[in-house]
């Protein structure tokens, strides 16, 4: 029936439309328009590049954005740049290790609290809150420098770098300079270490390992337990005339139960009666014989990791040489066509 209508002439409404969208349709383009057109634009973008030539001036470049262009880089240059990665990568989660545990301290110690937030600039976990944020945000920005071939980013870690190698050679020529005083300054630190036994949870640890790992009691002897008012002769408590229980020879009874009062009242005893109790010896003489049984090992250490901090520099500086360098010789390239 359809057939018949359309040979007599009489189109139907669907067939109308499909004839006028075939014959001159607004939204579908007659067959080859889109060809004519590119080649029209392409016509014109040549006559505009040959006039431009004929008069002297450099051919227009198209509108479109160009693509990123792709460096050729060496299987070295790709080595030390991974390396670099890698290398960042491991000391963001040094850093971000450090960080947690200085805040895992400070919120155990509620040293946030209204009455503690004073005396926090001395709490040592927030030496470690501050060495784990900087060493995170130093590795990060070498990490995504080095991956995003971001120079701005490798130019920071490079400088601070190279500031930090600085700070440590000036620390270890000040630290020989002054070696005389060095010890001054440590025996100052352990007598405020001892002072605070009981009232810093930090300070007693620490105090408490140094004793426990040298078998050491004080800074110069025993005695000095008598700067801590808890263990002071003078002083109303049990812990008067005593020592902390890390002092102790044998400070566990039957070798399973930790005996804390195993220190008390030893400051009251002689040298001879006190050494089978406690240790005689200071914690100072402790860690100067410690040094002197570990140089070998400690300046292996130190030499070690100058030498990364150095190697670090290299590649970093290296790295971004080369990404300048090709950036360089790709938008001259590029120009030129």
């Amino acid at each position: 029936m359809d057939r018949f209508l359309a040979k007599r002439g009489f189109l139907l409404p669907w067939f109308r439309r499909d004839a006028a969208q075939g014959e001159a349709s607004p939204l579908l383009p007659k067959a080859g328009s889109e060809n004519k057109a590119a080649e029209e634009l392409v016509h014109a973008q040549t006559d505009t590049n040959s006039e431009s030539q004929h008069l002297g001036q450099k051919p227009r470049r198209p509108d479109s954005k160009s693509p990123r262009p792709h460096y050729n880089y060496s299987f070295s240059d790709y080595f030390l740049k991974y390396l670099l990665v890698i290398s960042n990568l491991l000391f963001t989660v040094l850093g971000l290790l450090l960080l947690c545990l200085g805040l895992w301290g400070l919120i155990n110690k509620e040293s946030f609290a209204q009455e503690k937030i004073g005396s926090i600039g001395t709490d040592p976990m927030l030496g470690f809150v501050t060495v784990g944020f900087l060493l995170t945000l130093l590795c990060v920005s070498g990490c995504v420098g080095a991956l995003r071939e971001n120079c701005c980013l490798l130019r920071v870690f490079s400088t601070t770098v190279l500031v930090l190698i600085t700070a440590q050679v000036l620390a270890a020529i000040l630290a020989y300079s002054l070696q005389g005083q060095i010890e001054g300054y440590l025996r100052s630190g352990m007598l405020a270490a001892m002072v605070r036994y009981q009232d810093d949870l930090d300070l007693r640890f620490i105090t408490d390992e140094i004793q426990t790992s040298l078998q050491c009691c004080g800074a110069d002897d025993y005695r000095d337990w008598g700067v801590n008012i808890y263990y002071n002769c003078s002083a109303p408590g049990v812990l008067a005339c005593g020592v902390p229980a890390t002092c102790c020879v044998d400070p566990l009874e039957n070798g399973t139960v930790w005996n804390s009062q195993c220190g008390v009242g030893a400051q009251a005893l002689d040298e001879f009666s006190a050494q089978s109790v406690i240790f005689l010896g200071g914690c100072l003489g402790g860690i100067s014989r410690w040094i002197e049984q570990h140089t070998a090992v400690i300046g292996t250490v130190g030499i070690a990791v100058f030498g990364v901090q150095i190697l670090t520099l290299f590649i970093a500086t290296r790295l971004l040489d080369t990404i300048q360098w090709h950036k360089a010789t790709s938008r001259l390239s590029f120009d030129g066509i």
